[in-house]
């Protein structure tokens, strides 16, 4: 633990390493919505919002390499205890590489796979709202589409922050009700599209719709979106990795994650196979997905996957 101020508190995050640091700040750089997000010189900073407080969020690797500096400026510092289980959880720091190494290793592919990225870990979101979002415009698209058309969104129904500490931090993300009314024509996505994504911007306006995971509840908020017309099992999946920090998540219509099977075994020639093959990985799926990922990335040099 650190220094606490009025306006400013310092948190040490502990962790099980290894831990691939720079792969989660790659991952997050080329995703981030800008302007809410950023990656600035090893360190990951957003706005963020918790129990009506607002303010902003910095997180390092400390120089041991041993812990993770959380930095909560603003108003909501004063809750600096209870987001730590959120921070951390946004940076998967409860996880066990120890375990989940040696269980994904039995696979000869992916034993190949964590040989050269020991300690990567699945990223998260601090909000679950933002990562629906970011999870229904990048359906059938690009991640550097999607993170184009989510910056349009912020433009169109998020909140100029004047005052920032942060000169790269302008913006607060759209709320869900300012989201499902902002007229969104013309923003870059087909109409069923926007009409998803303000269906549920509603849906959790009006709390009809909860993204808030305790244990247990994460086969019943699969369901509730899996009703949803324009939500599909890859949407839902994602999701559920990222936002519900389910380790056994897995989005197996991934082209990406096909794509690559496919490579490594061409006996995989249509989804039910491709589901099947993935079952040698239970119960860290979400992690196989995050390193077949991270392989095409290495290969092609820029974000893939996810």
């Amino acid at each position: 633990m650190l220094e606490t101020s009025h306006l400013q508190a310092t948190r040490l995050l502990p962790f099980q390493p290894p831990f691939d640091w720079q792969r989660m700040l790659n991952f997050f750089a080329a995703r981030m919505t800008v302007g809410v997000e950023a990656v600035i010189d090893g360190a990951y900073m957003r706005h963020i919002e918790f129990k009506g407080s607002l303010g902003t969020l910095s997180v390092e690797m400390a120089p041991q390499g041993d812990h993770l500096i959380a930095t909560v400026h603003g108003e909501v510092s004063r809750y600096v205890d209870e987001l730590i289980e959120p921070i951390s959880h946004m940076f998967d720091l409860y996880a066990v590489p120890e375990e989940i190494d040696r269980r994904l290793s039995s696979d000869p592919w992916l034993a190949s796979l964590v040989h050269r990225r020991p300690g990567l870990r699945v990223p998260g979101s601090f909000s679950g709202f933002e990562l629906v979002v970011r999870t229904i415009v990048g359906q059938q698209v690009s991640v550097k589409g999607a993170t184009t058309i989510v910056g349009r969104l912020v433009q169109r129904a998020g909140v100029p922050v004047p005052d920032s500490p942060f000169e790269q931090l302008a913006w607060r993300f759209p709320t869900p009700d300012a989201l499902a009314r902002v007229d969104l024509d013309k923003i870059g996505m087909p109409g069923k599209r926007v009409e998803t994504l303000q269906r549920v911007a509603a849906g959790v306006a009006s709390g009809e719709i909860s993204l808030n995971v305790s244990h247990g509840d994460i086969a019943e908020l699969r369901r509730q979106l899996l009703a949803m017309p324009g939500i599909g099992p890859w949407t839902v999946e994602y999701i559920a990795m990222r936002a519900w920090r389910d380790p056994d998540a897995w989005p197996a219509s991934d082209l990406v994650l096909m794509n690559l099977m496919t490579l490594q075994d061409p006996s995989l020639t249509r989804l039910t196979l491709h589901k099947a093959r993935a079952e040698a990985w239970k119960p860290w799926r979400a992690y196989a997905a995050m390193h077949i990922w991270n392989s095409a990335a290495d290969v092609a040099g820029k974000a893939k996957g996810g």
